[in-house]
Formats: C-alpha cells, structure tokens, sequence
C-alpha cells in the first residue's frame, strides 16, 4: 500500500478540557486543511475507542499518526480515565506503524523505553514529541508551527532531514524540549536519540 502525506489524529482529553472546547487535535486539523492537507480527526473517550481508532489509521493510507492525550511518563490516560501504560500503548500501535511517522501530544510520554517498544519492532520511522509537561497552548502552537514548517517545505513528503530542521527551528522559539528517536539500521539498538531544545 502507497501512504500518502497525511496526518491522522486521534485525540482524548480530560473532562475539563473537553467541557471547555479545548480540542488541541480539532486545532490541528483545520491549519492543515489551510495546506490544502485532509486531515482525519477521531476523538475517543475509551480505551476501547482508542484501539478501534488506531486500527482505522491502520487500515487508511495516512503515513502519520498524531495523538493528542494526557500523558506521564509511565502512559497515557483516556477521557473515561482508562490507563494506557506505555508498553500497552505499544503493543496497540506496532502493527500499524511500519514505515510511518509517531507524533505525540503527550506530556512526558515520549521517552527512550517509548521508543525502544515502538520502532525495532513496528518498522516505525519515528517517534516525536515534548520530554516534560506543557501547557495546552504551548503544544497547540507547537504542533501549528511544526506541521506548517514541514507542509511549505515539502508537501508531500515528511524527511528526517527536513524533520530535524524544522524541529530545531521550532524548539529556538518555543521553550520546550522536544525528543525526537528515528529509525536506524546502523545502530544495533535499532534507533538514534535527538534531544532537541531552546538553548539561548
């Protein structure tokens, strides 16, 4: 199957942030359909939800998948506070990431023992998000700046080389470290570990 340069969310937030319209995802979403992009947007209440979700981003030929969730170091959490653990999380994903891209808005989530249970095992490209907790204005700008970056650089294809850019770029104008671990065949841990932030 050919993927095409898509984004696919799947977004879950906690009761307040979805009482208050704060649907980070549904930003997202409609910048990038100012690129001309067709975005699909889920948001899912249940862990149950969530599974189905990730299986339909499985089936489509969208190469990248964003999810937007809270999140700590040990997993993510739904919107009905169904627990993730980041190894379950893991198991959920793998069989649908080969040869695509892992964005996550997900406080603290995004980690080496993360990465070491996604990519040498899916096929996965990457896994990209913040290292601490961030506010949900900051991850909402962070995300508009980097799509947008990378959509005007090339429409059609997301590179490591322009993904690194971008994401240097993004991190001198925001105040947030961003882990980026990419798919490598020459490391025998399977990966490469770029901790990217704003050093001025």
């Amino acid at each position: 199957m050919s993927l095409a340069p898509e984004v696919y969310i799947i977004e879950s937030l906690d009761p307040d942030d979805e009482g208050n319209g704060r649907f980070e995802g549904s930003i997202i979403s409609r910048i990038l359909k100012l690129h001309g992009k067709a975005p699909k947007y889920r948001y899912v209440r249940t862990r149950k939800d969530f599974e189905k979700a990730v299986v339909q981003f499985g089936k489509s030929d969208y190469r990248y998948l964003h999810v937007s969730a809270h999140a700590e170091p040990e997993g993510m959490c739904t919107t009905n506070q169904d627990e993730i653990d980041y190894d379950d999380f893991a198991e959920i994903i793998n069989p649908h990431m080969r040869n695509r891209r892992l964005f996550m808005s997900a406080c603290s989530m995004v980690h080496e023992d993360l990465a070491k249970e996604i990519i040498p095992a899916s096929g996965c490209y990457s896994v990209i998000g913040p290292r601490t907790d961030i506010k949900f204005t900051d991850a909402a700008v962070l995300w508009t700046i980097l799509y947008h970056q990378l959509f005007s650089e090339n429409y059609k294809l997301i590179s490591h080389q322009a993904l690194k850019k971008c994401l240097v770029e993004t991190t001198k104008l925001l105040n947030i470290e961003i882990a980026y671990f990419s798919k490598s065949k020459k490391l025998k841990r399977g990966y490469t570990k770029d901790i990217l932030a704003n050093d001025s």
